[in-house]
């Protein structure tokens, strides 16, 4: 896929791995970040790069949105609030980060007449029903975090702009992703406990939540298959493992790929970690599997994975 491609986020987790597939394939690619999370040496490898350019400005200045939107083929928006549980103190963040943000890059976009758009999704539009298999199809959705409430408000207002103004969208439902350069989540909040004190890990919730787990270089390769090989006009998919993994058992690989032994697991209680938390998450992944894609790992082959690059060359070296 050889294009001119807009990456909001892209000094991110998965926005920076996204570019890097992006360049690989022989793509022009324009990163824009405000660097609230993302991280400049994400991104900083492809500095020399003739096809790279890297734009810092936030995407609620709409100018610069419209600048930077120009003479593109797609937009990859990325961006968007990367801690879930803030959205309990600052209670604005995922509609200013999210909602605000994306209606900036589609209304530069339709300035533009630039007619394409990959979004990332989760699986927190589909709310707290347990473990029940969640399709595509599923309702009501009925989001119980302001993070998830966003991401289906952005669904919704993508789904919106295509059939008025004639664009198309790729919108991914992620279920979590790990991996090198990730800055939040249970499996580096773990390796950064047990750097503090490696005899204890305080586990929040009572361990049984359980989920599927992908690396992100799966992610990437699911993002760019997904784009590839479906062309209605808003394509929706789940992105995820066939299986799932409790705390618990992450806590345990945890201990064991950094070397530790009797860590006592120190429960904080209740069926979830924090309030919004979902934490039983069961994505059908029927849809994404018959169109061609499967995860080349496991939910524990990916956090084993990532575990291992989260510690880096020097395992007691500390962990931003």
């Amino acid at each position: 896929m050889n294009m001119r491609a807009l990456v909001t986020g892209g000094a991110g987790f998965i926005g920076s791995h996204l570019i890097d597939k992006l360049i690989v394939n022989g793509s022009h690619v324009t990163a824009y970040d405000n660097l609230s999370s993302g991280l400049r040496e994400n991104i900083s490898h492809n500095f020399r790069n003739s096809r790279f350019r890297f734009i810092e400005a936030d995407l609620l200045e709409v100018e610069n949105v419209k600048k930077a939107v120009r003479g593109c083929d797609m937009v990859f928006h990325m961006a968007s609030n990367p801690d879930i549980s803030k959205g309990m103190i600052q209670t604005d963040l995922d509609l200013k980060q999210g909602v605000l943000t994306l209606y900036n890059v589609l209304e530069s976009m339709r300035l533009a007449g630039v007619k394409k758009i990959f979004f990332p999704s989760g699986s927190g539009v589909y709310g707290d029903v347990g473990t029940t298999p969640t399709d595509e199809c599923f309702g009501p959705l009925l989001p119980i975090s302001l993070y998830g409430t966003s991401k289906l408000a952005c669904e919704a207002l993508i789904n919106a702009f295509c059939h008025m103004f004639d664009m198309q969208a790729w919108i991914a439902r992620l279920a979590n992703i790990v991996g090198a350069r990730q800055t939040h989540g249970v499996v580096l909040d773990f390796i950064r406990k047990l750097r503090q004190n490696p005899d204890e890990l305080e586990v929040l919730g009572d361990g049984t939540q359980s989920k599927s787990y992908v690396h992100v270089s799966d992610c990437v390769e699911a993002i760019m298959f997904i784009i590839d090989h479906s062309a209605d006009r808003v394509n929706i998919f789940n992105v995820a493992s066939s299986d799932y993994v409790k705390v618990t058992s992450i806590a345990r690989i945890v201990v064991e790929e950094m070397g530790l032994g009797n860590v006592r697991f120190r429960y904080t209680g209740g069926s979830r970690g924090w309030k919004g938390d979902v934490p039983k998450v069961r994505m059908d992944v029927s849809k994404i599997n018959a169109l061609g894609w499967k995860s080349s790992m496991t939910s524990e082959e990916a956090v084993r994975l990532a575990v291992n690059e989260l510690q880096g060359p020097n395992p007691l070296s500390s962990v931003r």
